[in-house]
């Protein structure tokens, strides 16, 4: 890629590098923006965890109350006149559309192999809601290919400008990344 892009967006496979990816980008100065952050905001103000259930939910639910692309509308709100962002955890065709729209967006997906990724999700103890990785399998088939208003993890990864596999060291991860910013 020629210039660096102004707006970076993330999608991808739970605990394939997505974060590190974001770290990576936030340490060459873009700013930092989870879609999923609007979903925690909601979750707070109802008293409820941010369990991967229940962000799941409640982020369905805001798609379907206040249009498919609410999670990016909303974020975008927060980074107008900010310079370069990175904008993690993508996971509906409406949200990448109201992305492409943004000045100098570039959408990457983020992938690595499930063992792999059921290890490293397991490693950083947060809510899951996978036990093993059959679990964790079983709830990844749900993100992939949700209608409208739900998650549609599969379509979002296509819809990639481009595929990043994750699956070595974190320096040759970040040398892969290098090559988008």
């Amino acid at each position: 890629m020629s210039a660096s892009p102004r707006l970076i967006g993330l999608t991808g496979t739970n605990g394939a590098g997505k974060g590190e990816a974001a770290a990576y980008f936030t340490a060459k100065g873009y700013a930092y923006l989870s879609l999923s952050d609007v979903i925690r905001d909601e979750l707070r103000e109802r008293g409820e965890p941010a369990s991967r259930d229940n962000l799941i939910r409640a982020g369905n639910e805001l798609r379907e109350l206040f249009g498919p692309d609410v999670l990016a509308r909303r974020t975008v709100e927060k980074i107008r006149g900010r310079g370069p962002a990175v904008i993690d955890s993508i996971r509906n065709m409406s949200e990448i559309g109201y992305l492409r729209r943004q000045e100098g967006f570039v959408l990457l997906a983020i992938d690595a192999p499930v063992a792999l990724r059921f290890e490293r999700v397991t490693a950083r103890g947060r809510d899951e809601s996978a036990a093993g990785l059959e679990a964790f399998r079983k709830k990844e088939a749900e993100e992939r290919a949700g209608g409208a208003t739900a998650q549609q993890l599969e379509a979002c990864m296509a819809a990639a400008d481009r595929l990043i596999v994750n699956d070595g060291t974190i320096p040759e991860f970040h040398r892969k990344l290098e090559e988008v910013a």
